[in-house]
């Protein structure tokens, strides 16, 4: 599942102050094309990470589409809520066509990992219809609330905090949650943000059926105990 790209405002030069257009021309210098593609080719960009190369990413969007097009990828970017990716194109369903290797190579999530996953993006959407803060964080103990319901009952408490902290590192590592610093109190449980890039892998559609979803989950941690 996903999003379509959202497609950033076009920069009248005439309306830009003085002091605008020099920053703008000082993050293409110090971000070519080269730099944009092989940033994107690694992981996710995120405007809150790095403010030069996401506005360097802003001014070339047009110029890393046509690039990317001939890997066959395409560029995703959302400037509202401030991330990017690249998305591998689907394969011809043309027997005669040939298959291109994927530069976006394709990660199995576990059954476990898909629920936290869901149970996330579920939380992400109620936060956004409370029209609070525009950051959700959650501390492990709230996570590990998301998933007791679907536990066995008597589940070890010790058992299902390592679970969720094996899981949520493991999203770290996918890019969709980010581990925040401790204040430096080694009895303070860590805290994690939940990245807003989480809406564009699980859609609208896909969380209308959701209920649906976790029917089976629960069917399946049913056949499983």
């Amino acid at each position: 599942p996903g999003t379509s790209p959202a497609q950033a405002a076009p920069r009248q030069a005439s309306q830009a102050s003085p002091s605008q257009a020099s920053a703008s021309q000082a993050s293409q210098a110090s971000h070519d094309l080269t730099s944009l593609v092989i940033a994107l080719l690694k992981s996710v960009l995120y405007r809150d990470d790095d403010a030069a190369l996401w506005e360097a990413l802003l001014n070339l969007q047009a110029r890393v589409r046509d690039y990317v097009a001939v890997l066959a990828l395409d560029l995703v970017l959302d400037e509202a809520e401030g991330y990017a990716f690249l998305r591998a194109r689907p394969q011809s369903d043309d027997d005669d066509a040939p298959k291109l290797p994927r530069l976006v190579p394709r990660r199995p999530l576990s059954f476990q990992l898909s629920l936290l996953l869901a149970l996330l993006r579920k939380k992400l959407a109620e936060f956004d219809a409370s029209g609070g803060d525009t950051r959700l964080i959650l501390s492990r103990e709230a996570v590990a609330e998301l998933v007791r319901v679907f536990m066995p009952a008597g589940s070890n408490e010790s058992r299902l905090m390592d679970l969720v902290e094996t899981q949520l590192n493991k999203i770290v590592e996918l890019g969709f949650v980010r581990k925040l610093k401790s204040s430096g109190n080694r009895a303070q449980s860590p805290s994690y943000e939940v990245r807003r890039i989480l809406k564009a892998f699980v859609d609208a559609q896909w969380l209308g059926e959701f209920d649906q979803r976790l029917a089976s989950y629960q069917a399946h941690l049913g056949s499983s105990t």
